[in-house]
């Protein structure tokens, strides 16, 4: 597909997407006297027509290995990180609600910071990483108790296709701290949604859940090891061919979230 239509697709998306955002975030202010778990979907139908728009327009669709291996009980998700679409395809399609750990800054972005701000979200000062995961563990163990999961990207930012972040273990810290099992999941959506970039290309994204890795008296570099490796073997299966043939490393430019903590 040449460059041009390219470009056009991608125009068509973003204004989309900005209109649904310009409309949708006022609404999410309507559905805040309702119970969590219903405005925890109506705010996530903004996520929905996200994906489907994507899909449509730009032409990414995707596919989901590994469903079955998702618990009917308390977990931390740890999940691979290239694009902007993972975080807001995971926000509707697992089956429970999902808490993002985020830096408090983005609480103050117009629209999209009063959506993340009535969500039971945790936003943090990554100015100060032990008070930071103290809270983070403080508030996890709540939102667990009340049935949602916690997802945290162990790589700390996007990586580009291809290349890998360093893994840190804030994610397995709170596995252990909290007494529950960590979910990895392996995608390769920076082939269709590239990070740092406008164009979006089209293509089938592959969503791998990996079975749950226990860390009831374990050591968090074991787990986040065990936590790295299948997800970056995954990555080799799932990707497009002669994507890791060069073996490229770490990439990560960007200051770190909590989970370097």
């Amino acid at each position: 597909m040449s460059h041009p239509i390219l470009f056009l697709r991608s125009l068509i998306f973003m204004l989309l997407m900005t209109i649904a955002t310009l409309v949708w975030a006022p609404m999410c202010l309507v559905f805040s006297p309702l119970p969590y778990n219903q405005r925890y979907y109506l705010t996530g139908l903004w996520n929905k027509f996200v994906i489907n728009a994507a899909r449509l327009v730009c032409g990414i669709r995707y596919q989901i290995k590994g469903a079955e291996n998702l618990p009917d009980s308390p977990a931390i998700v740890l999940s691979k990180h290239q694009s902007a679409w993972e975080t807001i395809f995971l926000f509707y399609a697992l089956p429970r609600p999902l808490v993002y750990v985020f830096k408090k800054e983005l609480l103050y972005v117009p629209f999209f910071g009063w959506g993340l701000a009535l969500l039971r979200m945790i936003p943090i000062d990554r100015s100060k990483a032990k008070d930071a995961f103290a809270m983070v563990v403080e508030q996890g163990k709540k939102r667990l108790a009340s049935g949602q999961w916690i997802i945290m990207f162990p790589e700390g930012t996007r990586s580009y296709v291809g290349s890998q972040g360093k893994y840190k273990s804030g994610g397995a810290r709170l596995a252990i701290d909290t007494g529950v099992p960590v979910i990895p999941i392996a995608l390769n959506a920076g082939e269709c949604w590239p990070k740092n970039s406008f164009i979006k290309k089209p293509g089938l994204i592959t969503v791998s859940i990996g079975k749950p890795i226990p860390t009831t008296g374990r050591n968090s570099n074991d787990v986040i090891q065990q936590v790295e490796n299948w997800i970056e073997s995954e990555m080799r299966v799932i990707s497009s061919p002669g994507i890791y043939s060069n073996n490229k490393v770490s990439n990560s430019l960007e200051a770190a979230t909590p989970d370097s903590a």
